[in-house]
Formats: C-alpha cells, sequence, structure tokens
C-alpha cells in the first residue's frame, strides 16, 4: 500500500458501477460489484491519490478480477 487516499470512494465506485451495469440487485451482482470495488481500490492504494487510476485501462481490470477471482476461489464471472 503507497496511500489509502481515495480507496473507500474507489470501492464505493466500483461497487455502484457495476450494479448500475447490470441493472439488477440480485446476491450474484451484489458479489461482483463487491468483488470488482475491491479491485479497482486495489489500483488506487498503488500510487498516491488517484493517479494510478487515472491510467489503468479496462483490460488491466479485468486481469486483475481474474486474478483475484483465482486466487480466492469464487465464481463470479457468469456471462
Amino acid at each position: 500500500v503507497f496511500d489509502p487516499t481515495g480507496a473507500g470512494d474507489s470501492f464505493a465506485g466500483g461497487l455502484v458501477g457495476d450494479l448500475c451495469k447490470t441493472k439488477e440487485v440480485s446476491f450474484e451482482n451484489l458479489k461482483r460489484a463487491v468483488i470488482y470495488g475491491s479491485v479497482l481500490a486495489s489500483f488506487c492504494v498503488e500510487r498516491f491519490g488517484t493517479e494510478k487510476l487515472k491510467k489503468i485501462t479496462q483490460k488491466q481490470i479485468d486481469c486483475r478480477l481474474n486474478d483475484f477471482v483465482e486466487m480466492v476461489g469464487f465464481d463470479i464471472l457468469k456471462d
């Protein structure tokens, strides 16, 4: 962790953004949204403030999401 500033906001933004994308608050969607928020917060703490968030790509987010799911054994990536 480099700087925790903005991690909570990043988490909340990722969670709400993912829920808005699915347009349904089910247990499965909420579980995915929590993990998505955690992934975004993990990027935020890598640099000072929001510097890292300004530079990440969707591909990087998807890669970290996949790594997170593999690491913890959650099955959230249902299409």
